[in-house]
C-alpha cells in the first residue's frame, strides 16, 4: 500500500499495489503494521456497504459527536464517486477545509479519514457501490451532519445535485459560533 497524504491533516490516499497474472489481480486493503506507521492503532470494528442507485445522489455530510467520533476508511467497488471530507476538529491547522477525491472501482483508491472529519460524496456515475470500515459502532442519537451546500465550506460538487435523503435534507447550516468538536 502507499499512503499519500491529503491537504487535510491526518487523512490519506491509500494506493493498492494490486499482483497481477493470468487469472486477474490480488491487493492488500489493510495490513495493521502498515497502518500503524500513519498512527493508526484502532480497531475496525464495524463494516458498512452502501449502494446508490443514481448519478448526481449526495450522500453526506455526516459524522458521530465525541465520543464516539470515528476513524473512516472509504473504498468504491463500483461505479465512481467524488468523496469528500471536512476537518471539524477543534484547533486543527486545517479546520473547516474540505478535499475531495474520485474514488472509483478502475483506480482502487481508498480514503483513510481521521476521528472529528465530516464525510460524504456525489455519484458520478449510476450504480455506485461503497465498503466503509468504522472504528466505532454507529450510536444512534450522537450521529450529526452538515449541509451539503455549507456556505462556510463551499464544496465544489462536480454535478447538479438530483437526489438525498430526507435526513441529509434536514442538515443545518453551521452556525457562526461553531468552534469545532
Amino acid at each position: 500500500m502507499i499512503f499519500t497524504p491529503t491537504t487535510l491533516q491526518g487523512s490519506y490516499l491509500v494506493g493498492l499495489e494490486p499482483f497481477m497474472d493470468e487469472r486477474g489481480w490480488f491487493a492488500r486493503t489493510y495490513c495493521k503494521n502498515e497502518f500503524a506507521a500513519i498512527g493508526h492503532t484502532a480497531e475496525w470494528v464495524q463494516l458498512n456497504h452502501s449502494v446508490t442507485n443514481k448519478k448526481g445522489a449526495i450522500r453526506g455530510m455526516h459524522y458521530q459527536l465525541p465520543p464516539f467520533s470515528e476513524i473512516k476508511m472509504v473504498r468504491c467497488i463500483a461505479g465512481v464517486v467524488f468523496d469528500v471530507i471536512i476537518d471539524l476538529r477543534k484547533g486543527s491547522p486545517t479546520f473547516l477545509k474540505w478535499f475531495g477525491t474520485e474514488l472509483s472501482a478502475a483506480n482502487k483508491i481508498i480514503l483513510y479519514i481521521p476521528e472529528g472529519f465530516a464525510h460524504g460524496f456525489q455519484t458520478l456515475t449510476d450504480d455506485c457501490e461503497l465498503i466503509y470500515h468504522h472504528s466505532q459502532f454507529y450510536t444512534p442519537g450522537v450521529e450529526a451532519g452538515i449541509r451539503y451546500d455549507e456556505p462556510r465550506i463551499n464544496i465544489e460538487w462536480p454535478l447538479p445535485v438530483v437526489t438525498m435523503s430526507e435526513r441529509d435534507k434536514q442538515h443545518l447550516f453551521l452556525d457562526k459560533e461553531f468552534k469545532g468538536i
